[in-house]
């Protein structure tokens, strides 16, 4: 079992930035490939970004390309999400998760996911 916790969302003026974080419970989580996803009311949950604990490999949706960076700190089990110049279709709830095989952009790669953090942002 691998327990997430996410924090730092809230509300921001477009153009601004926040950084999530997550935080993960479990004694060996180097083998898991870590994601964020987000979901905006009435629409699915999509691919955001995706990365690696060991190796530094990274993937990004298209559309927060060049805006959102992902990171980790694997002696302390977080995983970041840095997100500068938020646009207002930016707003969802934000989720991390964690997967172990497969499609990283698809939700059926990831095993375990976090109650999620609200991102909020006004134009």
């Amino acid at each position: 079992q691998v327990q997430l916790v996410e924090s730092g969302g809230g509300l921001v003026q477009a153009g601004g930035s926040l950084r999530l974080s997550c935080a993960a419970f479990k004694r060996d989580i180097s083998n898991y490939v870590m994601g964020w996803f987000r979901q905006a009311p009435g629409k699915e949950r999509e691919f955001v970004a995706a990365n690696t604990w060991i190796g530094g490999w990274t993937a990004y949706a298209d559309s927060v390309q060049g805006r959102f960076t992902i990171s980790g700190d694997s002696a302390k089990k977080v995983v970041f999400l840095q997100m500068n110049n938020l646009k207002p279709e930016d707003t969802a709830d934000y989720y991390c998760a964690a997967g172990s095989g497969g499609n990283f952009r698809s939700l059926s790669a990831y095993d375990y996911w976090g109650q999620g953090t609200q991102v909020t942002v006004s134009s």
